[in-house]
């Protein structure tokens, strides 16, 4: 007894140790409306006639394979138990029917036909992106999402959609805030509700795939070809998801974020927009001052460079530093000016070509003359329209 004793409350420690381990933690986050539940199992909640389908389309073939799963294995036990040795039972001799023959080619057939009709016209009503209302061109870069509206109201509006700065920042503190984690974007899709949207998609560099699942839409974009997709949404409000292709080392931070507002609002969203572009339109042949690119490169670097290379300049997670960087201090201003249009090891660094003439010129003007660097260069526009050419 006197040694069962203390087995027996070392037994109780050990139990209760690993009680705590493996309870569940509580979880930081709450359900993200449009986006990903906590502990989610089903579809996300459907807000288009598209998804709406294809959740029905889901059940229903979740169903006839349960049937045809209990049906069968049902029939193989039911035929192991009634049928056994110990039962006496004798096996028949027979082969060659006719009946079974006939049986098992003609219910496949039917189960066959049942779940390719449904399919069928989910399937065709997907691809059909005719009289669309409004098209969007979403091109895939490492890592972020350019949007230009091509036809429709608010054609000829263009931007870029990078993941939030404090949201990476985040990640790389390994503290992750907010029930939109990892979605927040600078610059989200918008679109007006109970309008046919047209998505076409393509990429700069590798393949992509754009995708919302509340929205029923989701299609690859490849690198020097064009596809499209549509979505239609039923409900106002703010609708998320992801790169869905493996993209690169920063696939985890190239979320899409679309916002359906209202006709009204949407029509005033167009009208600021299109005040914002018309302020931001540069003279490809002004000369600037140091002081103005400085103050224009820095608002560049914030919303497009900061995500990966940090505020600091000091890079970090295989991201290299621009503070005292090489190519940064260079005096040969072409290097970095090529680095920023044809990217560099491999995608690493990724080309920057979709930025204007005036914004590369800010940017790298900016680089050299912000924290130790203090080389005193200007880039102008004119000397990174040359080196496009």
């Amino acid at each position: 007894m006197m040694t069962i004793r203390p087995l027996g409350r070392a037994f109780g420690r050990l139990t209760l140790a690993l009680g705590a381990a493996l309870a569940y933690p509580a979880w930081a986050v709450n359900d993200l409306a449009g986006g990903p539940k906590v502990n989610q199992l089903d579809l996300h909640p459907p807000a288009s006639a598209i998804a709406h389908d294809m959740q029905w389309l889901h059940n229903f073939m979740l169903i006839v394979c349960l049937v045809i799963f209990f049906a069968v294995f049902g029939v193989m036990f039911y035929s192991i138990i009634k049928h056994r040795k110990s039962k006496g039972a004798r096996a028949a001799n027979f082969h060659e029917s006719t009946t079974v023959e006939i049986a098992w080619t003609v219910v496949p057939f039917i189960i066959v036909i049942l779940m390719a009709l449904p399919a069928t016209r989910v399937v065709v009503a997907m691809k059909d992106t005719s009289a669309a209302d409004l098209t969007v061109k979403a091109t895939g870069y490492q890592w972020k999402w350019g949007y230009d509206y091509l036809n429709g109201e608010g054609a000829g509006i263009g931007f870029l959609s990078t993941l939030d700065s404090s949201q990476r920042e985040a990640s790389d503190a390994g503290k992750p805030t907010g029930d939109d984690y990892l979605f927040r974007v600078d610059n989200p899709l918008v679109v007006p509700v109970n309008r046919k949207i047209r998505i076409i998609t393509t990429a700069n560099d590798v393949i992509h795939a754009w995708g919302v699942p509340s929205l029923g839409v989701k299609q690859d974009a490849l690198p020097g070809f064009v596809r499209d997709t549509w979505f239609k949404a039923e409900k106002e409000g703010d609708f998320y998801g992801q790169c869905f292709e493996l993209c690169g080392k920063e696939h985890a931070y190239m979320p899409i974020h679309v916002k359906v507002l209202s006709q009204p609002a949407y029509s005033a969203w167009v009208g600021e927009r299109k005040k914002e572009m018309a302020a931001k339109a540069d003279d490809p042949n002004k000369v600037w001052d140091l002081a103005a690119l400085q103050a224009r490169g820095e608002q560049v670097y914030t919303a497009n460079c900061q995500v990966c290379h940090q505020a600091n300049g000091k890079g970090g997670n295989g991201v290299k530093p621009l503070d005292a960087a090489a190519v940064v201090l260079d005096a040969d201003k072409t290097k970095q000016i090529h680095v920023l249009l044809n990217g560099q090891n491999n995608g690493a660094m990724p080309a920057w070509k979709q930025l204007s003439d005036t914004e590369l010129a800010a940017v790298i003007t900016f680089t050299k003359n912000h924290w130790s660097n203090a080389t005193g260069q200007l880039v102008q526009p004119t000397e990174v329209a040359a080196a496009r050419k």
